[in-house]
């Protein structure tokens, strides 16, 4: 077909006023960021054949695909490795979704810089960044009808993107028909796989999918076809590529393949193919992330990259060594929190669960609008999970470990396999390495005062590798580390208390003899170490003295996240807190309500209204099977 193919022509660049009347502008190509939200590699180029995606398909053949593209399992966070060329821990609180990250004060993002470089650059239409990062610095244009049209001068070169929300995840809230050009897809042709149930309406929303992704690759030609017909295809580099991992259950918002594990596909024109790491339709193996993707742009315009940039040009004059390995993370989404970090190269992915004890499915309002997770929840809660299809459903164990070739489905955990011992060691290793080169901001309480770049590199403010250190030692969950965690209750580091008494809450009974030292820290002076030793205390079966800490905090909105944080403990107890519903009812008919669902402040409000539903009957609470000792599921 002609949409790629005749991608033929030269644009010269005319005479810049920047450089005065007889200077000809530099010679530099456009760049185009097509994104499709939510979604994996559901494309026929991947070896789908369910797609029906000819435009993007085309686009690989005549491109580069990358084979193992990962982003955050989540889209502010992402966005916020785009924008920066940074790692979201690296800049607390920005890991969390729907955060205020502490940036350096010299931090731009990228579009700024090539607009210092000549560039026109527009945005339609995501700017949610997880920080405060200028939005008016970095786009020339940004919102719904921002487009690289409206420059003025058509001889300017233009980095553009453009977002399609067609593939969200509220595509699966099936309130409205589809458009549809083609026969929808057959729900009995879908492959379930092995970790979800096979209910119709996993089924149908499987089928719902496939047939979003083909409206999003008509509506990707219809862009490229912009492109063609304004004459600047020969002088346009396109990315397409998706935002985050997908949206059926188990993926947006989880670290195995299907939650991280995004499409790339960069196309450059005849005139710009020496800036390509390879030939036309060459598929890349090395493993890229998010935050490589600004200083490959910056590296195709040839704009200097900054020093603190923390990924690597990937194609370009500045083109780096290939990753060896790329990280992911998953803190705390919406209104709940978990922590985990997970390593991907080529071949393998480690997945560390810093919260084992903590549930894969929890009850977060926005994701439980899909009717995939109702009918996994009722399959739960008739007894019909088998252990395969409980695997998700249950508590994590603490390490995770999959061979992605033979296993991409992640069902399969290697982690406690001694024929992969060196394998594990080795992204073990590979984690605690980078958790300390990048600083990682998410072995800190949301909340803290240590949180942000800059406050927490300061001379002796947040030794991290101690820290990491002790935080996997509490993720063990081994009550001979008992000892250990009961002389870290008394550290003089915040961080470090706060995982010792996480520590105590993961062992439960289990650690009983550490009340003395437990209730030593209530009043302690970091609000996050009083909730976490309430829930430890509350673990073993001190309640009278946990309630109050918990009931305290729910009530401070000046300190919203350690309000959530008690809002998600006391919903963690269920029943055996229900003596706080009367308290409870009357702290949520106190607060003023808050304008925004994602609102710090309506988050602990939201899980309030939550619990009161449940104890008083009107809503049930997530019900997690039992399987026999070995099996999985086992909580």
């Amino acid at each position: 077909m002609k949409l790629l193919g005749s991608l033929l022509f030269l644009l010269c660049f005319l005479i810049s006023p920047a450089f005065g009347a007889d200077s000809v502008k530099p010679d530099r190509p456009n760049i185009l960021w097509l994104v499709s939200e939510d979604n994996n590699p559901f494309l026929g180029c991947y070896g789908d054949k369910l797609a029906h995606t000819p435009t993007l398909d085309r686009l690989a053949s005549e491109g580069v695909l990358y084979e193992h593209c990962f982003a955050q399992p989540v889209c502010a966070p992402s966005r916020f490795a785009l924008i920066t060329g940074m790692f979201a821990a690296t800049a607390g609180p920005a890991e969390h979704m729907r955060a205020q990250g502490k940036i350096p004060a010299n931090l731009k993002g990228f579009p700024a810089l090539l607009r210092e470089a000549g560039y026109f650059t527009s945005n339609a239409a995501k700017t949610d960044y997880n920080s405060p990062i200028s939005i008016k610095e970095a786009w020339t244009e940004a919102g719904k009808q921002a487009h690289w049209k409206k420059r003025g001068d058509p001889t300017q070169p233009f980095f553009s993107v453009f977002n399609h929300e067609v593939t969200h995840e509220s595509c699966l809230f099936p309130e409205k028909e589809l458009p549809l050009t083609l026969p929808p897809t057959d729900p009995a042709k879908i492959r379930i796989p092995p970790y979800q149930p096979d209910t119709p309406e996993i089924r149908a929303d499987w089928a719902r999918y496939y047939d979003y992704m083909a409206l999003l690759d008509g509506q990707i030609a219809a862009k490229l076809k912009d492109i063609e017909v304004a004459g600047q295809a020969e002088n346009t580099i396109v990315f397409y590529y998706g935002d985050n991992g997908g949206i059926l259950p188990r993926s947006k918002r989880c670290l195995q393949q299907s939650g991280t594990h995004v499409p790339l596909i960069v196309y450059y024109p005849p005139k710009w193919r020496h800036l390509a790491p390879a030939a036309p339709g060459s598929r890349i193996k090395e493993p890229v992330s998010f935050v490589d993707f600004a200083p490959t742009v910056l590296s195709l315009a040839g704009v200097k990259i900054p020093d603190y940039m923390q990924g690597r040009a990937f194609a370009g004059a500045a083109k780096a060594e290939p990753n060896q390995y790329v990280f992911c993370t998953r803190d705390r989404m919406d209104e709940r929190y978990d922590m985990m970090r997970s390593v991907v190269d080529e071949r393998w992915l480690y997945i560390h669960n810093f919260r084992p004890d903590l549930p894969y499915v929890q009850r977060l309002d926005y994701m439980f609008k899909a009717r995939g997770y109702q009918s996994w929840e009722r399959m739960a809660s008739e007894g019909k999970l088998t252990p395969a299809t409980a695997q998700f459903w249950g508590t994590k164990p603490t390490e995770e470990l999959y061979d992605m070739a033979s296993d991409p489905d992640s069902v399969k955990n290697l982690a406690s396999d001694p024929k992969h011992h060196e394998t594990l060691a080795r992204m073990r290793a590979a984690l605690k390495q980078h958790t300390i080169v990048i600083n990682d901001n998410g072995f800190m309480p949301e909340g803290s005062e240590l949180e942000g770049y800059e406050a927490s590199r300061k001379a002796g403010a947040y030794p991290i590798e101690r820290i990491f250190d002790f935080a996997v030692l509490a993720s063990e969950r081994d009550p001979k580390n008992v000892p250990q965690l009961i002389e870290a209750l008394g550290d003089s580091h915040e961080a470090v208390r706060w995982w010792a008494t996480q520590g105590c809450t993961m062992l439960g009974v289990k650690a009983a003899h550490a009340e003395a030292a437990l209730l030593g820290r209530l009043e302690d002076n970091s609000g996050a170490v009083q909730v976490a030793a309430a829930e430890a205390l509350a673990r073993i079966g001190k309640l009278e003295v946990a309630l109050p800490i918990l009931e305290r905090w729910l009530q401070n909105q000046e300190a919203p996240f350690f309000g959530l944080q008690a809002a998600n403990v006391l919903d963690r107890l269920g029943d055996s807190a229900k003596s706080a519903l009367p308290t409870v009812k009357k702290i949520l008919a106190s607060l003023k309500p808050e304008e925004g669902a994602n609102s710090p402040r309506a988050y602990p409000q939201r899980i309030m209204e939550r619990i009161i539903e449940v104890w008083e009957g009107k809503a049930k609470p997530l019900v997690y099977p039992v399987f026999p000792s070995g099996q999985l599921g086992e909580p």
